[in-house]
């Protein structure tokens, strides 16, 4: 595991309690954080969506899958599903490796842009991780 110090944590972003993020601009893309790729380990499976997907906010969006456990991914926002990372399903690694780049979940259009501004900013969640690990 990463000491805390390692951890990536993009200041643009907004996170949730439950260690997903969330991109500033719609349609928001959603991950999980470098925290969360960390403690889980390496991933062998990820379970997404459809596209045109409805979701509220806090329903699962998916899963992710480790040697570990299995983890459900939550919809920081409410929205519809307008892209899927496909990529994900030959290589779930990308998340591992690359948590807000190449290793991004889903793109919601979201249904109330407000819902963003109830995340966490990069402060809180870095204090919230703190009790964590």
């Amino acid at each position: 595991m990463k000491d805390f110090a390692e951890l990536v944590l993009p200041a643009e972003l907004r996170y949730t309690r439950d260690h997903e993020w969330i991109s500033p601009a719609a349609p928001f893309r959603i991950g999980i954080s470098d925290f969360a790729q960390d403690r889980l380990g390496d991933l062998t499976f990820v379970e997404l969506p459809g596209v045109g997907t409805v979701l509220a906010k806090g329903d699962e969006l998916g899963t992710v899958e480790s040697i570990k456990s299995v983890s459900s991914v939550y919809s920081p926002v409410s929205g519809t599903v307008v892209a899927v990372n496909d990529a994900l399903a030959g290589d779930p690694g990308k998340v591992n490796s690359d948590p807000y780049g190449e290793g991004w979940l889903v793109a919601i259009e979201p249904g109330d842009v407000a819902e963003f501004a109830s995340l966490m900013p990069v402060d809180a969640y870095r204090r919230h991780i703190k009790d964590d690990a």
